[in-house]
């Protein structure tokens, strides 16, 4: 584990490959840490790449370094802390791959830094143009139940009283029976230890719906986010079709906001976390899609 300090945050991260291999940034989910990502990021480390896998804001060993900084959990401050950390480690231009939380941040660095990415590959989430929620339908506001659950004071008291029982609600229902070993989520629930966890858990999903106090210095990065509907970073995008959180009907319709090349994999029998479920199936699909379209992309001088 290593340690950068930016503006606001001290971010732990690994670090796995060949100093001089091309950088892939790998962005957890939620709830998650970075061993979700643990198994697709060595795959990819013997291919050649160095991989960065940072614990997002509120995860693990990262921490605000002061008191009074909003706790912030919106995708625009996860996609500003990854530029943080970009630019700290002096990486001009890399690939990401992001879960859950880690893809939509993937999503906004794709219209905030569109020059500095290679490719981006999401895992579980489809794309909110605009960076827009939007009130779904019946079917799918019963499967985000832990949203409304958080957005009531009664519910975001639970959460905070007993964080690693709300997190374990979501490792037993968005994923076929039985796809989880106990010592994995032991493991990973220490993440979730970290004392603001709860805090941007709750901001992150009450901000999309409530009007919960802002970070205003992320609000230029928000403005460009919301200006931007359609992006031109190849973009892959792999989902489980056993996924009981972000089922792939949600996503059918996504190809429309993509200029540049985008791909849809359905994985079968996988449900929510890709990253742990078939690690080498989604590392060999972002080795392939990387490999065709990072190499059209330099024969073509872009």
């Amino acid at each position: 584990m290593k340690r950068l300090q930016t503006s606001k945050l001290d971010i732990a991260y690994l670090e796995g490959g060949s100093s001089a291999g091309q950088p892939m940034l790998l962005l957890h989910g939620w709830p998650d840490d970075p061993t979700g990502l643990s198994d697709v990021a060595e795959r990819l480390q013997t291919h050649g790449f160095r991989t960065i896998v940072p614990w997002l804001r509120g995860f693990g060993p990262t921490r605000f370094r002061s008191p009074e900084t909003v706790r912030d959990g919106r995708a625009v401050a996860l996609a500003r802390d990854a530029i943080d950390l970009l630019d700290g480690l002096g990486i001009e231009r890399c690939s990401v791959v992001g879960h859950d939380w880690g893809g939509r941040a993937a999503y906004n660095l794709a219209a905030l830094i569109p020059d500095r990415l290679d490719m981006i590959a999401a895992l579980a989430i489809g794309y909110a143009p605009n960076g827009r929620f939007t009130t779904p339908g019946y079917d799918q506001a019963r499967r985000w139940w832990y949203q409304w659950y958080m957005n009531h004071d009664g519910g975001a008291e639970k959460v905070r009283a007993d964080p690693i029982g709300f997190a374990r609600e979501q490792w037993d229902s968005w994923s076929p029976e039985g796809w989880y070993e106990e010592a994995a989520f032991i493991q990973t629930a220490r993440s979730f230890r970290n004392p603001d966890w709860a805090a941007i858990t709750l901001h992150g999903y009450r901000s999309s719906w409530l009007p919960e106090p802002v970070d205003l210095s992320y609000d230029d990065a928000a403005g460009i986010i919301a200006g931007t509907a359609r992006l031109r970073v190849p973009t892959l995008m792999i989902q489980g079709e056993a996924d009981a959180c972000d089922p792939p009907a949600e996503s059918l319709e996504d190809l429309v906001w993509f200029e540049g090349p985008y791909e849809r994999i359905v994985l079968l029998g996988i449900g929510h976390f890709p990253g742990r479920e078939a690690a080498h199936h989604v590392a060999d699909a972002v080795l392939r899609f990387h490999a065709r379209h990072t190499t059209t992309l330099i024969r073509r001088g872009l």
